[in-house]
């Protein structure tokens, strides 16, 4: 390659110096090589990825073996990579706060589903990825997660940061990967829906899935504020303190609503969880449920009238309701009369 580079430079030297346009031949082989060098690239690209793939799917068989791979990749990124010796990786590995945070289930599961998502945003990162078929994949992950809400409290941060930034895509050389085409978080909920799951679902056969995954997408959102907003709050010090065995323990008084739900959940019930059933109400209308969806939008309307966005919802209402005018047809342009000579 480097020969190949030396020959295409001195030949362009000697074309420029003799003020020559390059011939017919010269770029035929120009662009030949340079067919070859994107060849050789995507080759070397597509082996690191299944080298990456495979990887990633042998740590995925346990949580256990998901923080084996990331300690290794952790070593290589910040240790190896950086010519740093490997006592100062040990001395970092054999901290407590490491080892505690290593050993922590939430952690540790957390871990899981962002390599699981990040496994899955490789191959939808593929020119040949069919992505209707990878969205089942993709909505087995999601729901996983919002059933594990609770284990995962405190980890968001994993959860929510993009794939391609982490430790286990650094170690591979994972770069940027097409955005435009998949979310890289597997909570940013309205990407993960907005472009993977409702797209095939807007058909008219298909709107009691559409509506399905419109209400999981909702209920999603709801145990995302709840369970990952400090819903519960921690006791003050020597406060419901119990025996010798419960020292230390939480008394949570169920039922009680301060224990139980927190500011920002309460502004989601008021005024984003509203805001997302009008949209999917729009949504079905226009993709093959307009009777029942008009009838759902009016008692939508009647039942938040005094939401932000209510004039804003009865003014697309009103629009959606209308009967769309017909395409005037283009008139023919009128022949050019000619204008007697003076």
């Amino acid at each position: 390659m480097r020969i190949l580079a030396i020959l295409i430079v001195a030949s362009l030297s000697a074309s420029a110096a003799r003020a020559e346009t390059l011939s017919a031949a010269d770029r035929e082989a120009l662009l030949e090589s340079l067919d070859k060098l994107r060849d050789a690239a995507s080759t070397k690209v597509d082996a690191r990825f299944r080298i990456a793939m495979a990887a990633y799917h042998e740590a995925m068989v346990s949580e256990a073996a998901t923080v084996v791979l990331y300690m290794k990749c952790i070593e290589k990124v910040n240790f190896v990579d950086q010519q740093r010796k490997i006592s100062e990786y040990l001395d970092w590995k054999h901290k407590d706060d490491v080892k505690a945070q290593h050993a922590d289930p939430a952690f540790r599961l957390a871990l899981h589903y962002q390599l699981r998502w990040l496994a899955l945003t490789l191959q939808a990162s593929s020119e040949k990825a069919n992505l209707t078929l990878l969205a089942t994949d993709a909505q087995d992950i999601v729901d996983a997660i919002f059933r594990d809400a609770d284990k995962l409290a405190g980890q968001e941060k994993i959860l929510q940061a993009s794939v391609t930034s982490t430790e286990f895509a650094k170690a591979y050389e994972i770069g940027d990967l097409k955005k435009d085409k998949w979310p890289l978080s597997a909570i940013n909920l309205e990407e993960v829906y907005g472009t993977i799951v409702l797209p095939p679902l807007r058909i008219p056969t298909r709107v009691t899935a559409l509506r399905a995954a419109w209400i999981k997408r909702i209920q999603q959102e709801g145990v995302k504020t709840e369970a990952w907003a400090g819903h519960t709050k921690a006791p003050p010090k020597g406060k419901n303190e119990r025996g010798k065995g419960d020292k230390g323990k939480s008394e949570h008084r169920v039922g009680m609503a301060a224990d139980l739900k927190n500011p920002e959940y309460d502004r989601f019930v008021l005024e984003q969880q509203p805001e997302l059933q009008w949209q999917m109400e729009v949504d079905l209308f226009r993709n093959g449920d307009e009777s029942a969806a008009a009838l759902r939008m009016l008692a939508h309307l009647e039942k938040h009238i005094t939401h932000k966005s209510a004039r804003k919802w009865g003014e697309e209402f009103s629009a959606l309701l209308k009967p769309q005018p017909a395409a005037t047809p283009i008139a023919a342009a009128a022949p050019a009369v000619a204008t007697p000579a003076p």
